[in-house]
């Protein structure tokens, strides 16, 4: 017995949900993006990075709970059309050591002494590849076929 998921009754659902995780993977990566743009000495020069990596976690946190929840549910609707996606198991993936990272190596880099070193801005330049790959997973997702069936 196929039993049917209720978020597919309706037309409505599934772009509403896409909106909310949109929107929630722009603030955490937008909150993100503002720390790294300042390891790379790029605007707001009047804070340290540890400064805006404090006043800005419950945003990144929040973007985070958004995003994935919603991900879930959208996952729900059609679960074989994305685990067989490549583009769907690359942005898990690149999701998977964004946040690794981000809450390791990154948190360390932000609270040391001397952030504009050669060091931060690795750190700052991986960080925003990672969660811009996260981005371009999603776009793709609708442009490849399932390649692992």
């Amino acid at each position: 017995m196929v039993l049917d998921n209720p978020l597919n009754s309706s037309s409505l659902v599934f772009p509403i949900l896409e909106c909310f995780h949109i929107a929630g993977f722009a603030v955490a990566i937008g909150t993100a993006a503002i720390v790294d743009l300042r390891l790379l000495n790029i605007g707001l020069r009047d804070q340290t990075p540890a400064q805006l990596s404090h006043g800005t976690a419950l945003w990144m946190l929040g973007g985070l709970i958004v995003a994935i929840f919603s991900g879930l549910l959208l996952f729900s609707t059609d679960p074989d059309m994305y685990y067989l996606n490549w583009s769907f198991l690359i942005k898990m993936a690149c999701l998977v050591f964004a946040l690794l990272f981000h809450y390791t190596i990154h948190r360390k880099a932000i609270h040391r002494k001397r952030v504009e070193s050669a060091t931060g801005r690795l750190v700052a330049c991986v960080s925003l590849a990672l969660w811009i790959s996260i981005i371009f997973g999603g776009i793709f997702i609708a442009s490849v076929r399932p390649g692992l069936g």
